[in-house]
């Protein structure tokens, strides 16, 4: 008998041919290197998604010649890059939505561990690192990068893989008056950002990045594709502050667009030691969460050579503030609530909201716009990292102690972020961020070190022995930690994730108690088997 193929039946067998040719076709170029794991994948993704693979261009492994490359390209702290730390059996590339669809079956059914990268900036390379098992894999969503803008809404659809830079970019050439507030650094990629709060130059304004999270796409543990009527409300809720790499793949964010004035205003003033540093610190912990909300300062310490010609160092405090307003406008809020900066005219600079992102990164004035597209990433290095939450100034006689040991270590650094303004008026359960009100400001202490250097350990001991000598002058009970700066140090799930454990060591740190504990619900719902997991996801009750 002859079987007779209806119009739409017969399109669908052309396109499963015509997906079997093309892996067929690129099968050579990759099964020499490829182990049996990475030759299932690929068929079982191709036959999942219902789309051809191009192997060539989405998949990498370590035999392959550019897998090296691909691995390193957003990687932002090279301790991760390091010959001795575990490397993927293979990178994973997805070209659409049904491919990482497919690539979540798939791992699934292969029993694979895999890990999820879109910007590269995780402090401590949990988005293409497993330290706690392996074999492992890493979707990277390097490819996914479309910025939807639609000025009439306020709002965009920005996928996980585009950076800031490019959403800035793609507001900026639909409205000179709209922005967003998310980070500061423009090679930053979004989907990760979003997921552990994301803070920026306009936090005291519009509060953070996630606060401004209108609706999401996810990919779950059952490769669905999900938005947020039909994830509901407690799923919405945990990937906006949850922490990557818990709950599912975040596909695309729907964010809030902001109103930003026509002319913004830079300025950056700068202080050593022996210029009266101590006490203008000490000054800007005491005014800074109370000041203007259109007014953002953020301090940077840093150690250099003493300019009186002696052969030392010395400490330099910089002040980098940006303000939603014009310079004549900013000196007036200046002389009425910080006149001790001394601050003039000619340090401040007027440009517009998008040039700002720029300048702050460090590109000088007048660099296109177009520069935020392929902007590099300018803090590619060796580093350790923590983070604290202040509630009250830290005494100059402490901050004193503070400084001794900066001039200690090589090359250290410290970053006080303000809060106030909108953070202090959105309660701590909104989302899972939860350092809201009664925070002054965060202290972020970073180390960093070259390719060269023989006894690394000594600047981790270095920054461990900071923390320590800070904590009387910081937070309690718990001492508060930001996700996004992400410290190994503070605990790591095993294997098979303990609650109990998570929550002594980790959990409340950066979410506080209710919060956590209304994450391991959320977990416990839509993951109960950890399939989603790294060494500080949230885990499911029942581990």
């Amino acid at each position: 008998s002859v079987i007779m193929l209806s119009k739409s039946s017969s399109i669908v067998v052309r396109i499963v041919l015509l997906s079997t040719l093309l892996l067929l076709e690129s099968y050579p170029s990759w099964a020499n290197s490829a182990n049996p794991t990475t030759e299932n994948f690929i068929q079982c993704v191709s036959i999942n998604s219902k789309l051809s693979v191009p192997v060539v261009t989405t998949l990498f492994t370590p035999n392959n010649s550019s897998f090296t490359s691909v691995l390193g390209s957003t990687a932002t702290n090279l301790r991760f890059l390091e010959p001795s730390v575990p490397k993927p059996e293979f990178i994973f590339t997805p070209l659409h939505e049904s491919h990482v669809q497919a690539a979540v079956i798939c791992s699934k059914k292969l029993g694979l561990h895999i890990r999820v990268r879109s910007g590269g900036h995780d402090y401590e390379g949990v988005s293409y690192v497993s330290e706690i098992e392996t074999p492992f894999v890493v979707i990277d969503l390097v490819n996914l990068r479309l910025v939807n803008v639609d000025i009439e809404d306020n709002s965009a659809w920005v996928q996980a893989g585009a950076t800031l830079g490019e959403l800035y970019y793609r507001i900026s050439q639909k409205s000179k008056v709209h922005g967003f507030p998310a980070g500061i650094c423009p090679t930053v990629g979004i989907g990760g950002h979003i997921t552990g709060g994301a803070y920026g130059s306009m936090m005291r304004k519009y509060g953070l990045a996630a606060d401004n999270v209108i609706d999401a796409r996810i990919v779950d543990v059952n490769g669905r594709i999900l938005d947020r009527k039909e994830m509901g409300e407690d799923l919405f809720w945990a990937i906006r502050g949850g922490g990557g790499g818990s709950f599912g793949i975040i596909l695309w964010w729907k964010i809030r667009l902001v109103p930003v004035p026509e002319t913004v205003t830079f300025f950056r003033v700068g202080k050593t030691l022996e210029q009266g540093a101590t006490k203008l610190a000490y000054r800007w912990q005491q005014i800074m969460d109370k000041l203007d909300e259109d007014l953002f300062i953020n301090v940077l310490f840093q150690k250099i050579n003493a300019s009186d010609g002696v052969d030392r160092k010395t400490i330099v405090i910089a002040y980098n503030a940006l303000f939603l307003g014009d310079a004549n406008r900013l000196l007036k809020v200046i002389k009425a609530g910080f006149p001790e900066l001394g601050l003039e005219r000619k340090d401040c600079i007027e440009m517009s909201w998008v040039e700002s992102v720029l300048y702050v990164d460090g590109y000088p004035k007048g660099t296109p716009v177009e520069s935020l597209l392929h902007a590099e990433n300018r803090f590619r290095t060796h580093f350790k990292a923590k983070s604290d939450f202040v509630t009250s100034p830290i005494p100059e006689k402490a901050l004193e102690g503070l400084w001794k040991r900066m001039l200690e270590e090589d090359n250290p650094a410290m970053v006080w972020t303000p809060f106030g303004g909108m953070m202090s008026k959105i309660s701590e359960t909104e989302i899972p961020y939860p350092h809201r009100k009664g925070i002054l400001f965060m202290s972020q202490y970073l180390t960093s070190w070259g390719d060269g250097e023989k006894n690394p350990e000594r600047h981790i001991d270095w920054i461990r022995e900071v923390y320590e000598y800070m904590a009387p002058y910081v937070s309690k009970s718990p001492r508060q930690a930001y996700v996004n700066y992400r410290d190994l140090d503070l605990g790591i799930n095993k294997k098979n994730a303990s609650f109990t454990e998570a929550s002594d060591h980790w959990g409340i740190k950066y979410y506080k108690k209710d919060n956590f504990h209304r994450l391991v619900r959320v977990k416990s719902k839509v993951d109960p088997e950890n399939f989603f997991r790294h060494e500080q996801s949230i885990p499911p009750q029942n581990y």
